[in-house]
């Protein structure tokens, strides 16, 4: 196998980590909205972050999500906040659970990344029906 068919290998199976972590409609969407400026770095996400760092031993997919959200907390990012507090509920994550995450992040990332976390964390459980 060439590298570039190593590559598309990756990447397939980072795609169907992707679908299975993020779900089906965040995917799609995402298709729709993949252009020559910014598929490169769309195709390194799905080779690493999915197909790599997703699949690696020792934590699961769970645990995986709740240190997602600690650090996308702690980086004040909230369009990938909302996008992976969706994955931590397809991966098992309790609305408590989330809750304890931002809780435990006020004494790590301070009040104001903590508390715009948790409201971000309120808008997407309601939206998810799951407050």
């Amino acid at each position: 196998m060439d590298e570039k068919q190593a590559h598309a290998v990756l990447r397939e199976r980072g795609r169907k980590e992707m679908r299975e972590i993020l779900g089906a409609p965040y995917t799609e969407a995402r298709d729709t909205t993949t252009t020559p400026f910014n598929q490169a770095i769309r195709a390194l996400s799905e080779e690493m972050a999915y197909a790599t760092l997703w699949t690696r031993p020792h934590l699961d997919r769970k645990q995986r999500s709740l240190v997602t959200l600690g650090m996308l907390c702690a980086l004040n990012h909230p369009h990938e906040l909302r996008v992976h507090l969706v994955a931590a509920l397809n991966n098992g994550c309790t609305p408590e659970e989330i809750s304890e995450v931002f809780t435990h992040a006020v004494a790590y990332c301070g009040f104001p990344a903590a508390i715009d976390a948790l409201r971000m964390a309120e808008q997407v459980l309601k939206e998810e029906g799951r407050l």
